[in-house]
């Protein structure tokens, strides 16, 4: 028998949790690696750039708000391309754009040209996040939330490698040239998997949902309340995670240990969030993405209380703590939108609430570096962090109760 016209005899014979689906899988993991990459440069790089255009850090950080904004917009559209065309032609997309954005980073002359410039970057990450973990999600069912936690650790392998990397780029070629070679970098070698993936995916474009497994949980909320809902509480969490990792670099050149020590203290705490992340994906699979999200959020909270009391020994430790703790929060949401929500719309939902988490990203960001230039100290700021925290565990302790009160009736 032959294969379908337009599709590969390999792809024909596809099967969720197949080996070609581990193998999809490790492609997927590392594009997300390399294509992550500009979302860590603007926080290696804000001290440098603030000296340079002479600005306060406030203003500075704007550049990590719009990169954040771009990602969260670009979660949607390629989201939404996704859903429609397949992820093939998401990643493309982004590809070409991040590869020109990193090139004219390095070329602006103006603060407000860096700030829009990373606008751009932004858009240029997203297909490697929201969308390529919805696609992922169809891959598997069995091991869905252990694949997912996976594919969204290429978030954090990226902010494990590359802050010593651009740090070290920075202090050899300057930061200008440094992000004109890593938009090169990107480009190149995103495009070269993303052919092999597309090889082994075969021609189809239009993922069919018809099989798909129907919802897990119902919720009895209707799929626009609980995407309300779900984009509240990512805007919540990431106002909280915001703090450390926007600013850690900058808070210990402050300190005076200088932002090699920070980009250090970064890197190790998204190398925690890699087991973080994976770890919560074995949870997720076996007392569900709800529960899975509430308990990372209250182990947030715990962590961000010990950023109060430091030394530059314990600094360390608390940001591996804090990246530990915190690293299965937002690949939680999308296991969440695959539990209780129609596969057909997966990837437009997720990229509507990594939208939302991106805002508060944004906004955390910004807000901790005007909190800053206010009081000359960040612990208000970390202050602000849990408030916001505490909204978060009190939506998923409510949405976790009414999964219980459904499971209960049924």
């Amino acid at each position: 028998m032959h294969a379908p016209a337009g599709r590969s005899p390999e792809s024909s014979r596809f099967k969720p949790d197949s080996g070609q689906a581990w193998v999809r899988l490790g492609l997927a993991l590392v594009i997300a690696s390399i294509g992550a990459a500009g979302m860590w440069t603007v926080m290696v790089v804000l001290s440098v750039v603030q000296a340079e255009f002479a600005a306060t850090r406030g203003a500075v950080s704007l550049a990590s708000t719009t990169m954040f904004m771009g990602f969260g917009l670009g979660a949607v559209i390629t989201g939404r391309i996704t859903d429609r065309f397949g992820i093939i032609a998401a990643m493309a997309t982004s590809i070409a754009l991040l590869g020109i954005s990193l090139a004219l980073a390095g070329l602006t002359v103006t603060l407000w040209q860096f700030i829009a410039v990373y606008f751009l970057i932004g858009l240029g990450t997203s297909a490697t996040f929201a969308p390529l973990m919805a696609e992922v999600s169809h891959w598997f069912e069995r091991y869905r939330g252990l694949a997912v936690a996976i594919v969204a650790s290429g978030n954090y392998v990226a902010g494990t490698i590359w802050p010593p990397l651009v740090n070290w780029g920075v202090q050899t070629i300057g930061w200008r040239s440094t992000h004109i070679a890593l938009g090169a970098f990107c480009a190149v070698s995103m495009a070269l998997i993303l052919l092999t993936l597309r090889a082994r995916m075969g021609d189809e474009k239009i993922r069919d949902h018809s099989k798909a497994p129907p919802p897990q949980i119902d919720l009895r909320l209707s799929t626009n309340a609980l995407t309300f809902l779900l984009s509240l509480a990512s805007i919540a969490c990431c106002v909280a995670m915001a703090m450390p990792q926007v600013h850690i670099v900058a808070y210990c050149g402050d300190l005076g240990y200088g932002v090699a020590r920070g980009a250090e203290m970064l890197s190790l705490m998204t190398g925690f969030g890699i087991i973080s992340r994976i770890g919560s994906g074995f949870l997720a699979d076996r007392v569900g993405g709800i529960a899975t999200l509430l308990i990372g959020s209250l182990a947030q909270a715990f962590a961000l209380l010990f950023y109060l009391f430091f030394d530059l020994a314990s600094l360390y430790l608390i940001s591996a703590m804090f990246g530990l703790f915190q690293g299965g929060i937002v690949p939680s949401y999308a296991i969440i939108v695959r539990e209780a929500m129609p596969a057909s719309e997966a990837a437009t939902r997720l990229g509507i609430v990594i939208f939302a988490s991106v805002i508060g990203m944004s906004f955390g960001g910004w807000v901790s570096g005007v909190i800053f230039d206010a009081t000359g100290s960040y612990a208000a700021a970390f202050a602000n962090g849990l408030a916001w925290n505490a909204l978060n565990i009190a939506i998923m302790l409510g949405l976790l109760l009414r999964a219980r009160a459904r499971l209960a009736m049924a």
